[in-house]
């Protein structure tokens, strides 16, 4: 294996020292890693004035190290997902948006629907071709992509046989707004805007790896008392929409006794976030080099008041769903993704670790407040809608730990100042956060002058969705409600 650029989270290297290899030895390179255990967290084509480049960012759990690959790219590139399914999604996204073939990849459907410049024609979500199943008896359901309820827009085309799923096609891009495209226009305090509606109800997790980014290149440097509040407010993220989704697993078996409770005790998670800067999902929360509002122990004091009757709340509710046989027992066994599957598609966050996966940023990749301060990260078994609703409970508990531990060491912290300095030219930055669905990942590349060439975004949806996919191969049909809120994945953060 060639010995490639490595870097640890929240760091930059100049783009000259990243090793671009021919397409074969990156092949062989990129396996190598993916073989040993490491995983695959971006990977996007940089179109240049004398040739396109393919990057690839590979974490390592073990050491919290990210390699960088490169390889040079013409009109064709060999696909790299028979080998390495991993890869799957970011080769059907490099070709959506700059039409790169690639030979050998089982399926290459715009996975967003946004048309690349030298499209001749549009093509429609919706109006286009989709996976097909043969046979006798075999029947075809479409979900979508309008739903009952509130929720986004996504179609699920779903291949059975009676009430048996065979597979499912998971069809996203109605939410697509071109964030990526509108990071390279805006100025550092307009992308802070931006990133925060990545995904709404993961503010906090996008926030911080966007600043960490800014930070890296700008030579910023938050002070501890900054990072700590940043901490805090990315488990009182992770508490809310843990609750939520509880309380929401409950509900899709009829349990209405802790989904009524979870939903009011939700909204007090979201209140106690406002008293930190005034916003229910605490946007205006992160600033570069620090916080965007002001900090003092008055409000350290009000969070942990208001932490005494949630926690309470929170142990009475959802310890009715382990005490309840008819709950749990329509948990268990139902959409199960194998870890050997979950390795395979690079599942991560709670759904990675339900299925036996190890890995949560915040140990592996520490940043901020975690470099101290370390969660306990719970594993399942096998990867069940059982396993995913447990994790959400033990992190739920874990987060109260790990706030009030934050608060008792954090000091007055000031709104971070506007800064001047220019940000590093010809480099890259590389921010891992983990949000409450998993690993956030934000890239930044800058030019000659320090500007933003290119900004990659990889929310934890686009490794996840696949894995909703499999968990309703041989499942019945029924079951899709409860597979699909056992993830509860973000559409607008897989569509930017």
């Amino acid at each position: 294996m060639k010995k490639h650029a490595k870097i640890k989270n929240s760091a930059m290297v100049n783009i000259a020292a990243v090793q671009t290899v021919d397409n074969q030895q990156f092949k062989t390179d990129l396996a190598a890693f993916v073989a040993d255990g490491c995983r695959i967290s971006a990977m996007f084509l940089l179109p240049g004035a004398d040739q396109k480049v393919i990057y690839a960012a590979v974490s390592d759990d073990r050491d919290g190290s990210i390699s960088l690959l490169a390889t040079p790219c013409q009109k064709e590139f060999a696909s790299l997902t028979p080998d390495m399914p991993q890869a799957h999604w970011f080769e059907r996204e490099i070709h959506e948006i700059h039409g790169i073939e690639m030979p050998g990849h089982p399926w290459l459907k715009p996975i967003r629907f946004m048309p690349a410049a030298d499209a001749k024609e549009e093509v429609l979500p919706g109006v286009t071709s989709y996976f097909e199943v043969s046979g006798e008896e075999i029947h075809e359901v479409a979900v979508g992509p309008v739903h009952a309820g509130i929720i986004e827009p996504g179609h699920f085309r779903f291949q059975c046989h009676g009430e048996k799923v065979l597979h499912l096609e998971i069809e996203l891009g109605y939410q697509h707004r071109g964030i990526e495209r509108a990071m390279l226009r805006g100025q550092p305090h307009q992308n802070r805007r931006l990133v925060e509606v990545i995904a709404g109800d993961s503010t906090i997790a996008h926030s911080i790896a966007y600043a960490m980014l800014i930070e890296a290149l700008h030579g910023l440097k938050p002070d501890k008392s900054a990072e700590l509040v940043r901490g805090v407010a990315l488990e009182l993220e992770r508490m809310a929409n843990h609750t939520g989704d509880l309380g929401a697993l409950a509900g899709d078996v009829g349990f209405l006794p802790t989904s009524a409770y979870c939903g009011r005790i939700r909204g007090d998670i979201l209140n106690t976030t406002a008293v930190l800067c005034g916003n229910r999902f605490g946007r205006g929360m992160v600033s570069p080099g620090g916080i965007g509002c002001s900090f003092d122990k008055t409000i350290a004091d009000t969070v942990l008041e208001r932490l005494v009757p949630i926690e309470a709340d929170l142990r009475s509710a959802i310890s009715l769903i382990w005490n309840t046989p008819s709950a749990v027992s329509r948990f268990e066994e139902t959409g199960c993704v194998s870890r050997a599957d979950a390795t395979a598609i690079g599942l991560v966050g709670p759904a990675g670790r339900a299925s036996g996966l190890p890995v949560d940023i915040r140990n592996s990749h520490p940043f901020g407040a975690y470099r101290k301060h370390k969660p306990e990260v719970p594993v399942g078994r096998n990867g069940d809608v059982f396993w995913r609703a447990r994790i959400r409970w033990l992190e739920l508990k874990d987060s109260l730990r790990l706030i009030r531990e934050m608060l008792a060491e954090v000091g007055d912290v000031a709104v971070a100042p506007a800064f001047s300095l220019p940000a590093a030219p010809d480099s890259m930055a590389i921010a891992l956060t983990e949000g409450w669905r998993g690993e956030v990942c934000h890239v930044a590349v800058t030019d000659k002058s320090g500007r933003l060439l290119n900004y990659k975004i990889v929310d934890p949806s686009f490794h996840n969705w696949y894995g909703l996919a499999l968990s309703l191969r041989n499942q019945e049909i029924s079951d899709f409600p409860l597979c699909n809120k056992s993830f509860n994945l973000s559409y607008c953060g897989h569509d930017l």
